[in-house]
């Protein structure tokens, strides 16, 4: 299985001081689509100017490409640093390949046959087997590309997310395979939720000659009972007991959901915080959860982006996180906030904040100095080091780590996975807590 080929030190040296473009969720999954083969190259939304050159990053400001634009308008796109990428079966590498991958194994095995992509973007049902069974062996397909769309902004808190439909997805495309001869090949593409043109196109670089849509091929009676489903415990509970007592067990269901609360990380800058955050979100988002994140970067560019980087600035910039943390514990919900929080003084005020609406979790990502500057994606640490960025965390200015850390995940020895897992039990152990008034 190939991988798309990354930049190193010497890449990010020759771009340093090239302008700079933050790429959203949609702009990552395009630029991921584009290196791997998946678009002909960036979307409109993306370009830049004849002549012009640019830096694309992630949201976190991490260097993870460089375009440039000749004075004809021709476009030359180049990986600086791997893809930035969270947690979760919809991110294995199995499953989640290049389309330039994919397009070379299926071509030398079809030869004059064809390639049938499904796009499996629902949960597929026991009738959904049965017509995609049908539909693959009505012509003379000799693979079939089981396609599991997934943009890094596909989270749907009311539904099954990307998780848990790349589980099922995949699960059901083995059955496919068994019940029809063929080779079902799962796939992971990062669809974007701006246009990028049609599936079907982006399709056709993965090697696919026909696209169908698992849920076109879906019954009247299929949809009608999909439709019904939502309703069907309120339905249930009206059928069992009188008016009286179902008023009461509606409103007591309604009610139930999980206590509102806030996971706090700290840590230095480059510690692993981010990434941690980002892969507990989607683990959370997976297991039915509503949950909103807080990174500090965000947060920096959108709440707080005329605060400097000074002690006042700093605790001013702590203060608005736990509070936008506090209301989304005190409408029940899950907040995860990732800012470096440098001083015990700031982080006491955002417990007492954030512990008057809800549960409040600490976790210290213990990365080493020297580790955090060995990563150093951002190049800051470099930066702060010539005297050209003041007051930077754990360089030429403090921080000082937390001893009332509910959870210290040392990442030298622990990976996200372990650090999500971890994280999660702390987590519903306190949630537990709090519900028995513990």
């Amino acid at each position: 299985m190939s991988s798309l080929p990354v930049g190193d030190g010497e890449d990010l040296a020759e771009v340093a001081g090239i302008a700079r473009v933050v790429l959203d969720a949609d702009g990552l999954d395009a630029l991921e689509l584009a290196l791997g083969g998946g678009l002909p190259g960036l979307p409109s939304w993306i370009e830049i100017g004849a002549g012009e050159e640019r830096v694309l990053t992630d949201s976190e400001n991490t260097p993870v490409a460089h375009l440039r634009s000749d004075r004809g308008g021709q476009h030359a796109l180049r990986p600086l640093q791997a893809m930035p990428h969270g947690a979760g079966p919809q991110w294995d590498p199995v499953i989640r390949r290049s389309a330039n991958d994919i397009r070379a194994s299926v071509q030398d095995a079809a030869g004059e046959r064809r390639v049938l992509a499904v796009v499996v973007d629902d949960l597929p049902t026991l009738t959904d087997v049965g017509q995609a069974v049908d539909a693959i062996q009505t012509a003379d397909f000799v693979a079939v590309l089981w396609v599991v769309p997934s943009g890094r902004s596909s989270r749907r808190p009311d539904a099954v997310g990307s998780a848990g439909l790349a589980r099922a997805a995949r699960a059901v495309g083995e059955l496919v395979a068994e019940q029809t001869g063929l080779p079902v090949i799962p796939l992971v593409v990062p669809m974007p939720d701006r246009d990028v043109g049609g599936i079907e196109d982006v399709l056709s670089r993965y090697g696919s000659a026909e696209t169908l849509r698992l849920r076109d091929l879906r019954s009247t009676e299929t949809v009608e009972r999909l439709a019904a489903l939502p309703t069907a415990f309120e339905r249930e509970v009206r059928a069992i007991y009188p008016e009286a007592s179902a008023a009461e067990l509606l409103a007591a269901h309604e009610r139930s959901g999980p206590s509102g609360t806030v996971v706090f990380f700290t840590g230095l800058s480059g510690s692993g915080k981010s990434t941690i955050a980002r892969a507990l979100a989607d683990d959370l988002t997976d297991r039915g959860s509503r949950v909103t994140l807080l990174d500090g970067d965000d947060i920096r560019q959108h709440l707080s982006a005329e605060l400097g980087f000074d002690v006042a600035s700093r605790e001013r910039n702590i203060d608005r996180i736990a509070y936008v943390a506090s209301l989304v514990a005190a409408h029940g919900g899950i907040a995860l906030a990732a800012p470096i929080a440098p001083f015990a003084v700031g982080r006491a005020a955002a417990r007492t904040m954030i512990e008057a609406h809800g549960t409040f979790l600490l976790v210290f990502v213990d990365t080493p100095l020297e580790v955090c500057e060995m990563r150093d994606r951002k190049g800051l640490y470099a930066e702060a080091r010539a005297g050209r960025i003041a007051d930077f965390t754990g360089i030429n200015s403090p921080y000082e780590a937390p001893e009332d850390a509910d959870v210290v995940i040392e990442t030298v020895t622990t990976g996200v996975a372990d650090a999500v897992e971890r994280i999660r039990e702390a987590l519903f152990l306190r949630i537990g807590r709090a519900s028995e008034g513990v």
